[in-house]
């Protein structure tokens, strides 16, 4: 009679379970992350999107109190200025013709020619100066410098308006004197003798700043070149309407 027959005993799975080569059978560690590389052809931060292209600060031009010193440079020179145009107007300007008579004891001073337009040619003479010199300013000060703005023209405004207002006292200062009866009598009665320079149209005095202002928007239209574009502020594509075409 033969003996029953037993199976074999079972392997303990803890034990006959394999462990992977390089690694210990004590609790896994998590890999430490690796940094991400940017794809290919992306920009790196920091770095300029195109090399040998200048970027958006480098191509702002000057900084603020570079552009506050040109422009108190400009200003004062223009202002100064307005001795010429004085010096220019008194030589230029016509002269108005007086005549003093004694008339009961008291002097009286007439125009000599009651119908003459030497007042409105010194107003004219005036305007014309002061658009030539607005003209040369404008021009002066962009070749200066090759750069427009708001503080270029700022100054050219200012430096225009005080140098019309320095031109007209210095000219009347400097011209015929203006006590009219006081002269009537140093030169005696019935002999003609210039008037006072005079400016009637006050509108004269923005000749000036109103021509280099306009001067200096037209230099900086067609010379100055625009900043270039940031990314992302260029006009954005419209949208189609359906799929694209195959």
């Amino acid at each position: 009679m033969t003996a029953p027959l037993t199976p074999p005993p079972q392997p303990d799975r803890h034990s006959s379970q394999s462990v992977p080569s390089g690694r210990t059978s004590g609790p896994q560690q998590d890999p430490e992350p690796q940094p991400a590389q940017p794809p290919a052809g992306a920009a790196v931060p920091g770095t300029p999107a195109h090399p040998g292209r200048a970027t958006a600060p480098e191509a702002a031009g000057p900084g603020w109190k570079t552009e506050v010193r040109r422009s108190a440079v400009a200003l004062v020179a223009v202002a100064l200025g307005g001795v010429l145009l004085g010096l220019a107007w008194l030589w230029l300007a016509p002269r108005v013709p007086l005549v003093g008579q004694i008339s009961d004891h008291t002097w009286v001073v007439y125009l000599k020619d009651s119908e003459g337009e030497q007042a409105v040619g010194v107003d004219g003479t005036f305007t014309l100066l002061g658009l030539a010199f607005g003209v040369v300013s404008a021009v002066a000060v962009f070749l200066a410098w090759r750069r427009g703005g708001v503080a270029s023209a700022v100054a050219l405004c200012l430096g225009g308006l005080l140098g019309s207002l320095l031109a007209w006292r210095l000219g009347v200062w400097l011209g015929p004197q203006g006590d009219v009866v006081a002269h009537a009598r140093a030169v005696g009665e019935g002999v003609t003798f210039p008037a006072p320079l005079k400016l009637g149209a006050k509108g004269a005095l923005l000749a000036w700043p109103v021509a280099a202002l306009v001067v200096h928007l037209a230099l900086t239209a067609l010379f100055v070149p625009r900043e270039p574009e940031l990314p992302g502020q260029g006009p954005h594509p419209e949208p189609h309407d359906g799929p694209p075409a195959a």
